[in-house]
């Protein structure tokens, strides 16, 4: 039984794509013909999740700390932290 799964673009949404060779760890890399773009459909850390630092964004203007946003989001506190001060530096 095989079971085929339609992987789209996260940039153009274009499902003209070929696979790009591997990352370091073994995970799959696909590359979009359409936007030439480079992106991987699945992560082995949340971290790393697309909308993963909108929703840190968001649980922070909530006063929601540091370990409170890592546990909810089941990430490390040192991601939460170096995502604030990426923002808090613009």
């Amino acid at each position: 039984m095989r079971h085929y799964t339609e992987i789209t673009c996260k940039h153009c949404q274009s499902n003209d794509i070929v696979k790009n060779g591997h990352r370091p760890n073994g995970d799959q890399r696909w590359r979009c013909k359409s936007c030439k773009k480079s992106f991987q459909v699945t992560y082995r850390s949340n971290a790393y999740q697309p909308g993963v630092e909108d929703k840190i964004d968001e649980m922070t203007l909530n006063s929601s700390g540091v370990r409170d946003i890592a546990r909810v989001l089941k990430i490390s506190k040192y991601k939460v932290m170096s995502h604030l001060k990426k923002t808090s530096a613009k």
